[in-house]
């Protein structure tokens, strides 16, 4: 489907219920929780060698700082040193484990759009996690993690409301690259954003309300709930990207794709 399509489905599209999404949204959570919680735990197992890469110079700095310079941890009015070189090392590399955790991020998260319309379609094919992460795809899978980031980063400096406004089209970005695989990144992009300007209302209430309930069930199943119920929330921008745009007539051929 030619981007000139897309625009223009988006453009055209009907208004949605709300109601309507949300209910959809539990049916299709009954099909796919297994696969969301398979998703997310992926997720956390491949971040921890990253979040590795700060803890043990923390913990190494931290040694030094108090056996190694005179550092008195009974004084008060002794304090460690924090080395200005050390302190932008440490930066850097958590600008860095930040961007390959976004990366990470969006190459699962896409996948698992894929399965959902497996699941949802009732379509045949195997369900590959690590699909965006095929060579074909892993060039474009980093850019758009990388851009994801930078977008986010910036909308956080700019304080609060932007990072409100830009959670919708960001939460597009992944359903759009899913099954729109050929796009080019800036088009992944502006995609993203037409669809999520053209429905930030409905989309915004979906993923509060969504990510609100998530949280409350969650924790009202020991805390440990939370990570079966999260996937919930990844549910409306899938369920609106169906409705507005919709799916080519040929189903996922996943099964027989080459790596």
């Amino acid at each position: 489907m030619s981007t000139t399509e897309l625009q223009r489905r988006i453009q055209n599209s009907k208004n949605l219920e709300f109601g309507t999404i949300f209910n959809e949204a539990i049916e299709l959570f009954k099909k796919v929780w297994v696969q969301g919680l398979i998703t997310l735990l992926l997720n956390m197992i491949l971040a921890i060698p990253f979040a590795m890469i700060i803890y043990i110079p923390l913990i190494f700095m931290g040694y030094f700082d108090a056996y190694g310079s005179g550092y008195d941890p009974y004084s008060q009015n002794s304090q460690p040193d924090a080395s200005p070189l050390a302190i932008a090392v440490m930066l850097v590399l958590y600008v860095c484990v930040m961007a390959a955790m976004s990366i990470i991020g969006v190459g699962l998260k896409t996948a698992f759009y894929r399965i959902c319309k497996l699941k949802d379609l009732e379509e045949m094919g195997k369900e590959d996690y690590f699909y965006f992460f095929k060579k074909q795809y892993i060039g474009k899978t980093i850019q758009l993690g990388l851009a994801y980031a930078g977008i986010t980063l910036i909308a956080t400096l700019l304080c609060f409301f932007p990072v409100i406004y830009v959670i919708v089209p960001l939460s597009f970005i992944f359903v759009i690259y899913a099954f729109n695989p050929e796009k080019s990144v800036s088009e992944i992009i502006k995609l993203s954003f037409d669809l999520g300007n053209k429905k930030w209302l409905i989309s915004f209430g979906l993923l509060w309300v969504s990510g609100f309930l998530a949280g409350i069930i969650g924790m009202l199943m020991c805390f440990v709930g939370i990570y079966v119920t999260t996937s919930f929330t990844f549910l409306p921008p899938y369920l609106i990207y169906k409705e507005v745009i919709g799916f080519e007539d040929e189903p996922l051929q996943i099964e027989n794709e080459k790596f």
